[in-house]
């Protein structure tokens, strides 16, 4: 694994830098003549990144054709409901590009989680054409990270960040009182280049210990994302990097 740290002034620059890393990933697997198969996250921040790619310049340099959409996570929640990761994705982004229907892979949130992860792992296995005990390699995964420093879906104290089997699972968030359905550190970790988005200053304390105090991914489940051969990219904006130490900090735009 290789790890790079960008700090950013402003949250445009944080979208910016972003949009440049989504480009890379989708050329370079062109460029090898493979399709591009990325899993989105949920939240604010994202919703920034995918507006950006809609316009110029970063939608002409995109072959949207040649891209596989799924998530890393979702609610248990309808398509249309507001508190779909899906429906932001829609309306941020998928609805304004042109990707064919046929090559979005929604998690069902709509139905029971235990059912929807089933679900969802039966679309990964046959997208991904996976035999028995094989996992799915992303050329791309987004991240965020919470103030609780959970990512996807994969909060503090729940088995889900244990899992080291099914390749989705459906965990009980207690200070949630809900349901999650979220992609499993196995999956996390196949991926080829794995993308951080990082913003404001409630996320600075959690962040300052997911990357330089000690290693406990069940208080914070950020840590548990270490790609086995794959590229690991922080993009954090300057509000949450304030108690980052210099030296922390590989890259700085």
């Amino acid at each position: 694994m290789s790890r790079t740290i960008i700090i950013t002034r402003t949250i445009d620059e944080l979208f910016v830098a972003a949009a440049r890393e989504v480009v890379q990933v989708v050329l370079d697997c062109r460029n090898v003549g493979r399709e591009c198969r990325v899993a989105l996250a949920g939240g604010s921040t994202p919703r920034g990144l995918f507006k950006l790619l809609t316009g110029a310049p970063y939608r002409a340099q995109i072959s949207w054709e040649h891209l596989r959409v799924f998530w890393g996570d979702e609610r248990t929640v309808p398509p249309d409901h507001k508190e779909s990761n899906f429906r932001m994705a829609k309306e941020a982004l998928l609805s304004h590009v042109p990707i064919p229907p046929n090559q979005v892979f929604r998690i069902e949130g709509e139905f029971p989680a235990d059912e929807a992860g089933a679900r969802y792992e039966t679309v990964l296995r046959e997208q991904f054409n996976l035999s028995s005990g094989e996992v799915p390699s992303f050329d791309l995964i987004l991240l965020g990270m919470g103030p609780d420093g959970h990512t996807a879906s994969l909060f503090p104290g729940t088995s889900a960040v244990a899992e080291s089997q099914k390749l989705v699972a459906a965990p009980w968030v207690e200070k949630l009182q809900t349901h999650r359905v979220t992609l499993t550190p196995p999956v996390l970790n196949a991926a080829k280049h794995v993308v951080f988005l990082v913003s404001g200053v409630d996320k600075a304390t959690a962040l300052q210990v997911v990357l330089e105090g000690p290693v406990d991914p069940a208080r914070y489940p950020a840590q548990v994302v270490n790609p086995t051969a794959g590229h690991l990219v922080w993009l954090i904006n300057q509000d949450a990097a304030g108690l980052l130490k210099r030296e922390t900090m590989t890259s700085r735009v």
